[in-house]
């Protein structure tokens, strides 16, 4: 009997069209994906382990069997608990480097689905199909990813000035609703099942076209991905340990012409439902609960590498050295601090869904995309000219050059050449890499832009109380 794990890498020869590097590729069997599918495949496949399923999941009544803790309705606190702690192991087996587990779009789509009555003003028949999905889904251990922005080609332009590259409906028939145009970043998209499709910004009235909502086969035909570099098809697992196993991949997706049928058509031609569905704070607060959670075992794992690095070299003495490191445990505190007001804070919703708190989800996730950035700068600066001083690759401590190689590049603190070299090449891995640099570029965008969401901070945060203090003390003195 097959794995959950082998089930699902089975899945993705459903005929989908991936590109790379200009061939149409079979995702299961090209290298460029061997060590990420291998690293889901045994994510996945938790669920058929005793001594893990429990901690990863539910056992679901009407499935007859385990299926994965993101799929769950949180209605009491312990339910918030039990999510998270998947999320943590998940989190642990990748150090934090993989963020879309799909662990992130099964959120989106329980939130969804936990107030789905909410959008029957709009389309009667939303409720019905989301619910349907949802099953399906959670019954098929579906690989699931969320994409919602518009490609990158004039950003001075307002919405529909770019006809033939915004996403949009351009036909209907009996059988469903025929799109045109492309998205972007789908991280993750290689191995998805199925795309959730839906834009991130605001549809004007007056575009209807545009304002959309569909569960999408990654095998749909006019659907093509669009990879992006691979950073893991030849690289060696020893000198690059987290590339040959954490590379996610990143497409863009072009529709060209894609016939969606209408059960997989949630919403269309609503704006405003678009917009209460991209606000849904069940969805936001399920899904970035996720995020900063994986936010958090990424720091402590760059910390990790940080502390490693300072012993190995015998700076962790200095006060300097310490300071930073003392920063880096800062930031870890930090979030996690922020995860517990999040779980502690929570409350019920109109439905009796309990929600972790948003305000500090949203500080949270604020925070990591200058934390993230600044923990590489730090372990940057403790390694600074060591990451130049190891061989070209692990291999060559046992050829001609190791006597050498022993001698000159032992640790100070009795650990041997072996040991520190490939420490240094797992930190290069993370820091300075195309693996690395694709991190930490991931950890300042993708949440959105970090000055506006500073800003939207501020402006949805209640003032009021704190210049009532002010003006209080203005008008006693």
């Amino acid at each position: 009997m097959l794995t959950r794990g082998e089930q699902f890498i089975q899945s993705l020869n459903d005929g989908r069209k991936v590109w790379l590097e200009g061939k149409d590729v079979e995702v299961s069997s090209h290298p460029a994906f061997a060590g990420t599918l291998n690293t889901i495949s045994g994510l996945f496949s938790m669920l058929d382990d005793p001594d893990l399923c429990s901690q990863i999941g539910f056992h679901d009544t009407a499935q007859g069997k385990f299926v994965h803790y993101s799929f769950l309705v949180p209605r009491t606190s312990t339910d918030l608990t039990k999510r998270a702690k998947a999320f943590q192991i998940w989190a642990e087996s990748t150090s934090g480097v993989m963020s879309r587990l799909s662990d992130y779009a099964r959120s989106r789509l329980t939130g969804w689905y936990a107030t789905r009555e909410r959008y029957r003003k709009y389309d009667n028949h939303f409720a019905g199909k989301l619910a349907s999905y949802y099953e399906e889904a959670k019954a098929r251990d579906l690989f699931l990813t969320a994409v919602q922005r518009d490609p990158q080609i004039n950003r001075s332009q307002t919405l529909g000035e770019n006809p033939d590259a915004v996403l949009r409906v351009v036909g209907r028939n009996n059988e469903g609703v025929i799109i045109r145009g492309a998205k972007m970043i789908a991280t993750a998209a290689p191995y998805a099942n199925d795309f959730i499709v839906y834009p991130v910004a605001r549809i004007p009235d007056d575009r209807p076209e545009y304002a959309h909502m569909m569960i999408i086969p990654a095998n749909l035909p006019g659907l093509h991905m669009m990879c992006r570099e691979s950073f893991a098809e030849l690289t060696r697992k020893e000198d690059h340990p987290l590339s040959s196993r954490f590379d996610e991949m990143d497409a863009v997706l072009f529709f060209d012409d894609v016939l969606v049928p209408w059960e997989r058509v949630l919403l269309h031609d609503q704006p405003e439902a678009l917009w209460s569905i991209r606000t849904n704070e069940a969805s936001n607060s399920l899904a970035y609960h996720q995020s900063i959670i994986r936010l958090q075992v990424k720091l402590e794992f760059a910390t990790g590498v940080a502390c490693a690095i300072a012993q190995a070299i015998g700076v962790h003495a200095y006060i300097n050295i310490q300071e930073k490191l003392g920063e880096l445990i800062n930031q870890i505190q930090t979030i996690k601090g922020l995860i517990v007001a999040s779980e502690a804070s929570a409350k019920a919703d109109e439905f009796g869904n309990m929600l972790p708190s948003f305000e500090y989800i949203e500080t949270a996730r604020n925070l990591g995309s200058r934390y993230y950035p600044r923990a590489l700068e730090i372990i940057q600066t403790i390694g600074a000219g060591g990451f130049f001083q190891v061989p070209s690759t692990c291999s060559e401590m046992d050829g001609p050059l190791s006597p050498f190689i022993h001698k000159y590049l032992q640790g100070a603190t009795n650990s041997g050449a072996d040991e520190k070299v490939r420490l240094f090449k797992l930190a290069w891995d993370l820091i300075g890499s195309p693996l690395g640099s694709r991190h930490e570029l991931y950890e300042r965008y993708y949440a959105g832009d970090p000055m506006r969401n500073l800003a939207n901070q501020y402006v949805s945060y209640d003032t009021e109380k704190l210049t009532d203090m002010v003006y209080s003390r203005i008008a006693s003195s």
